[in-house]
């Protein structure tokens, strides 16, 4: 029997469907094969975890009607081939009547159907989906698609109903839990991770706690990180243990470190404020320390400061910074409040074989104010691995929410209700390549081609990684240029952009020297030619005449909008003069087409 997979999801190894008898004698045997496939696809998905973030999680593996598994493939990155195409390319001849098993439906977020074209052009007779897409302004799109090419479409839980699908839909929702969670809350999707002994504790009564857990145990956790946009600690964590947080797992990118502290009661130098490889910010209560402040600021550390400092309030404004998955490897008492504050989806707790003792030995987590065992949370779904000595147990303190019912969408809902209008589009934000106007983004997956110094043409990714790359243009050393070379082959916008801005930081004698000065004009060149060469993308630009454009990121001051409006917002402005521009040149050729009447 096939299980699904997924690190950080707490789901079990599988085997191949390929392995899998899939010439169906009944509706039973052919439910069984669905099944298989589609959790093949949701553990395909899950390659790209930890890669690049965030970014949906897509997979895709074609069968023949004989039962041959002939392709597979994932999304690598936002910013790269779709899962389908993949396949597609894998399959080769054998799509003709195949059948394509999908974990989520096609997310054609940037006009170009890449996904649903490659289905349809390869041959495929039928697509199964596990999921609908949980973004609402990408859900039922790709499906629709389908089906209008004349494709046969199957939904699990619509089309196909039994026990078996109902499991296999559920790896498809574990898959994808943070960007399912986004879709229908206001937090990331939050895991709580401890080590702890036998007996419960997480530290000796001295506060020594290196190391509870073994090395293999150890690895899991950097694992885990890389798979997270972030990483919460409390301020005690950085008192005692002075970590680092990094993601040592040779590959993938680094969460962005966050420490939690009301009062900053924090040592000057700390390993979290070496921002060479990652970057940390600093949450707090509004006016803490405002010398201590300014010091984490000449560090180069964001600090953040809340009217009232509270787990919810952190989420809900990290979640706004585009933020999916979190994971909190933090001492009891800050565990406890997050728990409380309901921001906790599910917990991870390495149980090592050994026994400590100590009545003031502190606990993984705090005071929740139960006084009675019929008091205490259950774990959901829970998972039991045997990592070295080690036992792994996790769970879900609530469950994946389903995206069922679907939402109604502003056009029906002005139906039922005419006082429900649709919303205004005076100001349209966009910011991750997910959003309605996502395409906008630097980071979207529109190969250019820009003219080098030689005046021969190159092709480039995205925007973003022309962008970077120029940062090192012309410098006479091997190692800018060597940088150069990783940000143009990266796989995707999000390494680019890494590669970029880590060179950035820790050589910053290697970065031309007028790029304060250029980085506007070479920005502008980028975005010109993308909106230039792609006419779905020139009209989408020009659709929003009169609407005022705002790069929605909260963190970028200089080409994002930045918090409560303090960013400069240069990414809008200069699409607003693209705009322009392609409107004038389109009212001058209207007038030149008249005159030559």
């Amino acid at each position: 029997m096939a299980y699904c997979v997924g690190l950080g999801l707490g789901l079990v190894a599988s085997t191949s469907p390929a392995t899998v008898l899939c010439k169906s004698t009944s509706q039973h045997d052919s439910y069984a094969s669905h099944a298989a496939y589609i959790r093949r696809a949701a553990e395909l998905a899950d390659m790209s975890a930890g890669f690049t973030s965030p970014h949906p999680n897509f997979g895709c593996l074609i069968a023949t009607p004989s039962g041959r598994v002939a392709g597979e493939g994932f999304l690598y990155a936002q910013g790269t081939k779709p899962a389908e195409v993949l396949a597609v390319e894998a399959a080769g001849d054998s799509c003709l009547g195949s059948t394509a098993y999908l974990n989520m439906e096609p997310g054609d977020c940037h006009g170009d159907h890449a996904a649903v074209s490659a289905l349809v052009q390869a041959g495929i007779r039928r697509v199964v989906v596990g999921i609908r897409h949980p973004l609402k302004h990408l859900r039922g799109n790709g499906i629709r698609e389908l089906r209008s090419q004349g494709l046969q479409v199957d939904v699990l839980g619509e089309d196909l109903k039994s026990k078996t699908i109902e499991e296999a839909r559920k790896c498809c929702l574990l898959v994808n839990a943070p960007l399912i969670c986004r879709a229908v809350s206001r937090v990331p999707f939050s895991v709580l991770k401890y080590a702890m002994t036998l007996d419960g504790k997480i530290a000796a009564s001295s506060g020594h706690a290196a190391w509870i857990s073994s090395k293999k145990s150890r690895n899991r956790v950097f694992e885990l990180r890389g798979r997270s946009d972030a990483i919460v600690v409390g301020g005690n964590t950085v008192r005692k243990d002075n970590p680092r947080l990094t993601a040592r797992h040779g590959g993938g990118h680094m969460p962005m470190r966050i420490v939690m502290s009301q009062t900053l009661d924090l040592p000057e130098e700390a390993n979290l404020w070496d921002m060479s490889e990652v970057s940390t910010i600093v949450v707090t209560q509004r006016g803490a320390r405002r010398s201590f402040q300014k010091l984490l600021a000449s560090k180069g550390v964001e600090v953040v400061e809340f009217d009232i400092l509270n787990p919810r309030d952190v989420m809900e404004y990290f979640h706004d910074r585009g933020y999916l998955s979190v994971l909190w490897e933090c001492g009891g008492t800050l565990a406890a409040s997050a728990i409380s504050s309901g921001v906790i989806h599910k917990v991870f707790a390495f149980v090592a074989p050994k026994i400590i003792g100590g009545r003031n030995a502190p606990s993984p987590v705090g005071e929740l104010g139960m006084v009675e065992m019929s008091q205490a949370l259950d774990l959901i779904d829970v998972s039991y691995e045997q990592i070295g000595p080690d036992m792994l147990i996790s769970g879900f303190l609530q469950p994946v929410p389903d995206l069922t019912p679907v939402i109604p969408s502003v056009e029906e809902t002005y139906a039922i209700d005419p006082t429900v209008t649709p919303y205004e589009s005076r100001i349209i934000f966009f910011y991750k390549t997910w959003d309605l106007y996502g395409a906008f983004s630097n980071f979207s997956p529109h190969p250019i081609q820009m003219p080098d110094d030689n005046g021969d043409y190159a092709t480039w990714l995205s925007v973003e990684h022309y962008y970077q790359a120029h940062k090192f243009f012309g410098v006479n050393d091997p190692v800018a240029q060597d940088c150069v070379e990783n940000i143009k082959s990266a796989k995707s916008p999000e390494e680019a952009a890494r590669i970029g801005r880590s060179m950035q930081r820790k050589h910053p004698d290697l970065v031309r020297s007028d790029w304060e000065t250029v980085k506007i004009d070479v920005m502008y060149r980028a975005l010109k030619c993308k909106f230039s060469i792609y006419p779905h993308l020139n009209s989408m630009l020009l659709s929003t005449t009169g609407s005022v454009l705002v790069e929605a990121s909260p963190h970028d001051l200089f080409w994002g909008g930045g918090r409560d409006g303090e960013g400069l917002n240069y990414l809008g402005r200069l699409l607003m003069q693209l705009r322009s521009e392609f409107l004038g040149e389109s009212s001058t050729t209207s007038e030149n087409s008249f005159l030559a009447v």
